[in-house]
């Protein structure tokens, strides 16, 4: 369970913390106005995700059993903690970070990593792919710039609630969240060691502030974002309060381990390493109790900025705490900038990562796969979408579990 750091600093060289450092840098362009996007979808305020990008991805990095493992707020997280916010507040959300973190280390500290093996892969798809279309729906009234008040938790209230606030269209704001996404794709294809999603959204928010756009922007609607990270404080915390959150924080716990350590395996194929899952899972765990000390989302390994730190060239967890450091460089030097960001933009951005979310060049796969494993995609699918995705992680494990063990029997025959 030692965490990678140690193992890679032994013999450390200027050249590589070169590269460690371009890496880093490079991340954290990409992180900034995602980790902000995603707190905004979560219904949390702008600079929840900055502070999670900092202290999560530091703790993640320094302590993470990954080589290259970026850590974060990640879209998959979205659906979870816009509902505990909706139902609980801010501070319930703080409460079920800090369990769920709790969660982790004893998961660590049990040896527990090996457990996602158990986990169906089309039950992780399923969920991926729930998560996917309600991270875009969500998108929809920034996108459009519609007005009205907060949507809705519920699927199928957001959207009637979208369609109620169908007068409200803004042509300008839908040209921007356009002119990202097709400028994020284009620069993908064309000029993919650029990173796109900084480009498309500062030039579209720059088109925003030079052409005084009616396209509402982080500072018209949150205000200035803080020059800094806040001082630790507990939330509030009472038995009863810990106990109607407890399935909360179990969902999040569960979805910090899964995704960190499904990106840990990516990034080990990716640089033909091996991960230490039991220290990942403490490194998620000491996160998920740090983050929300400070006012923070709950945090996990993304595979997405974990993959551009490897194309960028960072090769041990410095290029992590680099990228940490550098959002907060930025949080100190620069946060008046990140309040000129376009709410369009931003939507444009995050529909983009549902659209990475969902792997798309896969469903020819998916399709081929059995019925019996395509049902059960499926229905994980609908109930992380139609239901709750406590209910799609725990009915999808139950149908996978027996599927497997029917299977298993039928072989033994």
């Amino acid at each position: 369970m030692k965490p990678k750091l140690l193992t890679t600093l032994p013999g450390y060289t200027s050249r590589q913390f070169a590269g460690d450092a371009v890496a880093g840098v490079t991340v954290a362009m990409v992180a900034l106005p995602l980790s902000i996007a995603i707190a905004i979808a979560s219904g949390a305020a702008p600079a929840a995700g900055l502070v999670t990008a900092v202290v999560g991805g530091f703790l993640i990095s320094a302590l993470g059993g990954s080589r290259v493992q970026i850590g974060g707020p990640t879209g998959a997280f979205i659906v979870v903690v816009y509902g505990v916010i909706a139902k609980h507040g801010f501070d319930g959300l703080l409460l079920a970070t800090l369990m769920a973190g709790v969660i982790l280390l004893a998961a660590g500290a049990l040896r527990a990593g090996r457990l996602i093996a158990l986990i169906p892969e089309a039950v992780i798809e399923g969920f991926t792919l729930g998560i996917a279309i309600v991270i875009a729906t969500s998108q929809i009234k920034d996108l459009f710039g519609l007005g009205g008040g907060a949507l809705p938790a519920d699927f199928l209230a957001k959207l009637a609630a979208l369609w109620a606030a169908r007068a409200t269209f803004n042509p300008a704001a839908l040209a921007i969240g356009v002119a990202t996404i097709i400028t994020i794709f284009a620069m993908r294809r064309w000029v993919p060691r650029i990173p796109g999603p900084v480009v498309a959204v500062a030039l579209a928010s720059a088109a925003v502030a030079l052409f005084a756009l009616p396209v509402d922007s982080v500072g018209s609607r949150y205000g200035a974002l803080p020059a800094g990270l806040p001082w630790p404080h507990l939330p509030p915390v009472s038995p009863g309060a810990m106990l109607d959150l407890l399935p909360s924080a179990l969902v999040i716990a569960f979805l910090a381990g899964v995704e960190s350590l499904l990106s840990a395996v990516v990034a080990d194929r990716m640089i033909g390493g091996a991960h230490r899952s039991n220290a990942e899972l403490l490194a998620q765990g000491a996160a998920n109790v740090a983050a929300p000390l400070f006012g923070g989302l709950p945090a996990t390994g993304a595979i997405a900025r974990t993959a551009t730190n490897v194309r960028a060239g960072g090769r041990t967890p410095v290029a992590g705490i680099v990228h940490a450091l550098i959002i907060l460089a930025v949080m100190l030097l620069a946060a008046p900038l990140a309040g000129y960001l376009a709410m369009s933009a931003l939507a444009g951005l995050l529909i983009v990562t549902a659209w990475s979310m969902s792997e798309p060049h896969r469903w020819p796969e998916r399709l081929r796969a059995s019925r019996a494993d395509l049902a059960l995609l499926l229905l994980t699918m609908t109930l992380t979408v139609l239901a709750d995705l406590t209910v799609a992680i725990a009915i999808g494990t139950v149908c996978g579990t027996a599927l497997r063990f029917l299977r298993f029997r039928l072989r033994a025959q």
